[in-house]
């Protein structure tokens, strides 16, 4: 046995209960393989987060596709068009077209046959008063036809042919609800049809921005909204 330098000829004793115990060295590959394992984990959650926002992300945008698709007419404010007589049961009408203001006369212009759909005696008369007091031309005064009486449920039916396009939206801005119906005529005459709902005329102020909602262009939809 070697006798450490300084200690010669000295005697030392190790005491206590507590050995040192020398354990292996740690490995380099251990270290890599806990590495890598940690690298995966976070992948593997990175992952999965972005398909829960592609989820989450992709319903949204296949609501808001549906909503933009098939818009209301309470949310656009404009009337839509009845369904013509030979239309197939549960046909909904189309939405009217924005009209040219320039193609929308004064109502001096514009001649206005009243019909009354409805049971109320003397609603056609009192209606084209009205209707003449705001500068309007009356034709024919009286009860719908056969083919109408009693079947106009909603406000009003405005009815004309291609000449008088301008003149429908003028005559369907003055009371609400009412929806415009195109024929085959030749002049410019357009059919006022009181319907079950009705009960009078818009005030003149809501008239002329009823009128100007009408004929105000759709804003042209930009990239991802409606």
């Amino acid at each position: 046995m070697l006798t450490p330098q300084g200690l010669k000829g000295k005697q030392y004793r190790v005491t206590g209960t507590a050995y040192p115990r020398l354990g292996r060295p740690p490995r380099k590959g251990r270290k890599i393989f806990a590495f890598i394992c940690s690298l995966l984990a976070l992948a593997l959650i990175g992952l999965g987060g972005v398909q829960l926002v592609d989820i989450f992300t992709g319903k949204f945008k296949h609501a808001t596709a549906q909503a933009c698709a098939t818009p209301s007419a309470a949310a656009t404010g404009k009337a839509l068009a009845a369904p013509a007589a030979d239309a197939p049961p549960g046909t909904s009408p189309a939405p009217a077209a924005p009209v040219d203001p320039a193609a929308v006369p004064q109502p001096q212009a514009v001649t206005v046959n009243v019909y009354n759909a409805t049971a109320k005696a003397g609603l056609a008369g009192r209606t084209a008063e009205e209707l003449k007091k705001r500068g309007f031309v009356i034709g024919t005064v009286g009860n719908a036809p056969t083919a109408l009486d009693k079947k106009v449920p909603g406000t009003a039916q405005v009815i004309g042919g291609p000449a008088a396009v301008g003149a429908m939206t003028l005559l369907t801005s003055q009371i609400a609800g009412a929806t415009s119906t195109p024929d085959a005529r030749t002049d410019a005459t357009v059919d006022f049809v009181i319907g079950d709902s009705y009960n009078a005329l818009l005030d003149e102020t809501q008239a002329a921005a009823a009128l100007a909602l009408a004929t105000k262009p759709s804003p042209t939809p930009s990239p991802g909204s409606c």
